[in-house]
């Protein structure tokens, strides 16, 4: 019914812009015209990596999510969210440079949701990429709908950032949370049910998967395989 497909951005400039017209689409449902991540510079990132999720039957982009590796090149998206905020980000993020990145761009349509399949499966199957792409630490600022499946995956509060790990952004009546794996080669802090999964994707990227969801059983394709990572 869908498919999880990862590649490399500058390798399919026709599906990031499905991708960035999906995320469009669906911010301007909570009235945000305006978010660091929805920026378009990634397109010709050699260091970013894009899962689109898509119908089977007529090729749409239901969801989707992004790694950006931090480099030299193009800053993280959280780098420009919340950096005049709290410069700390800069500091963790030069501790753990180059194999460090950062799950951004997350987003689910109302369709996809419909289907039962929230974003929990995306960011499963983000880490998994992460990891396949040798990083050992991973950064991303949540909406509230997803710090918890952030945190069933090995996600821990990044309370040394702004307060307790929160900001208001993007916009004033709006909180984001800070998040961090910072064990991603073993995510001995995810659920273990969940570790297990995203550990069949890192060995399994490309598999056919009924997944159980709160609105039944749905069959969903991973196609998770990527070119080798960009070096530093």
């Amino acid at each position: 019914m869908v498919r999880f497909r990862a590649f490399k951005a500058t390798d399919d400039e026709a599906s990031c812009f499905k991708f960035i017209e999906g995320h469009r689409r669906v911010l301007e449902i909570f009235g945000i015209t305006m978010i660091t991540s929805a920026k378009h510079e990634w397109v010709h990132h050699d260091n970013t990596y894009v899962i689109l999720v898509e119908s089977l039957e007529d090729g749409r982009a239901l969801g989707g999510a992004r790694i950006q590796i931090a480099d030299e090149h193009l800053a993280l998206p959280i780098e420009t969210a919340i950096g005049k905020l709290d410069e700390n980000i800069y500091k963790q993020l030069d501790q753990r440079k180059p194999l460090t990145g950062e799950l951004c761009g997350l987003w689910n349509s109302k369709e996809i949701a419909g289907f039962g399949v929230g974003s929990i499966f995306l960011i499963r199957a983000a880490v998994a990429l992460a990891y396949s792409l040798d990083l050992t630490s991973l950064f991303a600022l949540c909406a509230p709908a997803t710090v918890r499946g952030g945190k069933k995956t090995g996600f821990d509060i990044n309370i040394e950032l702004g307060n307790n790990g929160q900001f208001y952004y993007p916009k004033l009546d709006l909180i984001a949370t800070a998040v961090i794996i910072d064990n991603l080669r073993t995510l001995e802090k995810a659920e273990p049910e969940i570790r297990d999964l995203v550990f069949d994707l890192i060995n399994n990227p490309i598999q056919v998967r009924q997944e159980k969801s709160p609105k039944g059983d749905i069959e969903i394709t991973y196609e998770l395989q990527v070119p080798k990572l960009v070096s530093q």
